[in-house]
């Protein structure tokens, strides 16, 4: 991931990173902790950011430490509208947390419940009836 790709992740900045997309650059990037663009942007609840990258394909479920995916970057940080978009976009719902926090075993869904979160509950249980 290139320092300006990163930065405008982290900032929010949508209309920097579309420049950036239409000018080739790859939307999966990893940055120092194999986090991808999306997985920053859910967990620091930048929604139009996530909106664009999941509009251009980014890999919606990858992993990094403790194998959260951006889903439960999301809800560990609290962002029920970013977890309703991802969760209406496909993200892997089944996909069990590992290590230490809190988050072995631990699905989405799981980590929506242990927070006490009856919107996030919500949109992930939605659709699955």
């Amino acid at each position: 991931m290139t320092c300006a790709w990163e930065e405008a992740v982290r900032r929010g900045d949508a209309q920097a990173l579309e420049a950036m997309l239409g000018a080739g650059a790859p939307i999966d990037a990893k940055d120092q902790h194999g986090q991808t663009a999306l997985m920053v942007a859910a967990h620091r609840g930048h929604g139009e950011v996530v909106s664009l990258l999941v509009r251009h394909g980014a890999a919606l479920d990858h992993t990094a430490k403790y194998s959260l995916t951006a889903l439960m970057l999301a809800i560990i940080a609290g962002h029920p509208a970013i977890v309703r978009a991802l969760a209406e976009a496909g993200a892997n719902q089944a996909i069990r947390g590992s290590g230490l926090m809190g988050f072995a075993g631990k699905t989405a869904l799981d980590l929506a419940r242990a927070r006490g979160d009856a919107e996030m509950v919500a949109a992930l249980e939605w659709g699955r009836e």
